[in-house]
């Protein structure tokens, strides 16, 4: 059997025990679970990578770009 086949039965499996469960709080603990799990990236960077992210954002805004053949002959040492 594949992964991807066991891993469809696992979820087949999860979804028909959700549906027959009644009790709110274990309803709500998964809830908070899948809350935990789907985490913003932003949150787990740095702020030295925020200010990365922002900085180059404020670029594009301004319109300070280089097309593709520019930042190939820039970086060309390191492709």
């Amino acid at each position: 059997m594949s992964s991807e086949t066991t891993l469809s039965n696992k979820k087949i499996e999860l979804i028909q025990w959700l549906s027959t469960i009644d009790d709110v709080s274990i309803l709500n603990k998964i809830m908070d679970l899948r809350k935990k799990e789907s985490k913003d990236w932003w949150d787990s960077i740095s702020e030295n990578e925020k200010k990365s992210i922002e900085c180059g954002l404020k670029d594009v805004e301004e319109g300070k770009l280089n097309n593709h053949s520019q930042a190939r002959k820039l970086y060309e040492k390191w492709l």
